[in-house]
């Protein structure tokens, strides 16, 4: 009997734990952070159709999926996430077409589906406040929708792949014919901007940063700086939430959020 407590307990555990084991950098995917006028319609866009868990935590809103955090501030985006240097992010679904019907059916606008870099139907949803959602077909699924990618388009995607390689310890491989990165279970995927211009910087529009999840972040931070990475917020615990932080920006105008303690929400 006392060990069916304790495995009942250990898998209670499993269950909880929503961030994936970290890499052999220490660092794992945390969390996407959005800038988001009504936090409700948040909520509800992607606990209705993703399947998502409301976060309960004190001086944070946002939701849970699969390994991975969604986190919301109340401000009006300056920009939808589309155009900017990290363009969107994506969840394999277990059938593409029910899905993005459930989305229109609920008022969401969806893209017409297309033949993705592996082979896949995959399609964009148009989120709230301008998040761009991608979502790929993997019919092997019995669970909700998780997410598997954070896309970029960038100038010079070998230099940023790289960047992200040396920087977080990322593995990298091809995913069909685009150059990407894996963060732990998450992929990072590169793809050339043909525009004139460079893309902007992601803070402060639809999607503002993604975050990493580090072990020993304070000993981490000061090892980037060591290797000529600037801190745009400087290591620093924040009390009130029981978790540590910096900030940074990536060659190309990502913005990026480093935490140690999320693991525990």
């Amino acid at each position: 009997m006392r060990f069916l407590v304790a495995l009942a307990i250990v898998f209670a555990g499993a269950a909880q734990a929503q961030l994936l084991p970290p890499n052999a950098a220490g660092v794992t995917m945390g969390h996407v952070h959005l800038n988001v006028k009504n936090v409700e319609a948040q909520k509800k866009f992607w606990t209705e159709l993703f399947g998502a868990t409301p976060l309960k935590r004190e001086g944070l809103e946002g939701v849970k999926v699969p390994g991975m955090l969604i986190l919301f501030t109340q401000k009006d985006p300056a920009a939808p996430s589309e155009g900017a240097v990290i363009d969107h992010f994506g969840f394999k679904v277990r059938n593409t077409e029910e899905f993005l019907k459930t989305c229109r059916d609920a008022g969401f606008v969806t893209r017409a589906p297309f033949k993705g870099v592996e082979g896949f139907p995959n399609a964009y949803i148009e989120g709230p406040d301008g998040v761009k959602v991608e979502v790929q077909e993997d019919s092997a699924r019995t669970g909700p929708p998780a997410p598997n990618h954070v896309h970029y388009q960038v100038k010079d995607v070998i230099a940023l792949r790289d960047w992200y390689v040396k920087t977080f310890g990322g593995l990298p491989r091809k995913r069909g014919i685009l150059d990407t990165a894996d963060i732990s279970a998450m992929n990072l995927t590169f793809s050339a901007n043909r525009e004139d211009a460079p893309r902007p910087a992601t803070k402060g529009r639809a999607l503002d940063h993604i975050g990493f999840e580090v072990k020993n972040l304070e000993a981490f931070c000061k090892q980037l700086e060591a290797n000529g990475v600037h801190l745009d917020v400087p290591y620093r615990k924040v009390a009130a939430l029981g978790i540590a932080i910096a900030f940074l920006t990536d060659p190309m105008g990502g913005y990026i959020e480093l935490t140690e303690g999320l693991d525990r929400f």
